[in-house]
């Protein structure tokens, strides 16, 4: 394993997905939906 030094800790760049930003966003608009869904017509466990 190799020791980096201040320069090089400072050149590493971390990584940006649009493909997880949508994911993300679509994901947060399924869970709105549900839960007005749920508020809005809640429905009984029949078992």
């Amino acid at each position: 394993m190799r020791t980096l030094n201040d320069n090089e800790l400072k050149e590493i760049r971390g990584g940006f997905s649009a493909k997880a930003l949508w994911i993300g966003i679509a994901s947060f608009i399924t869970f709105v939906i549900g839960a007005v869904d749920g508020y809005m017509r809640p429905l009984s466990c029949n078992k």
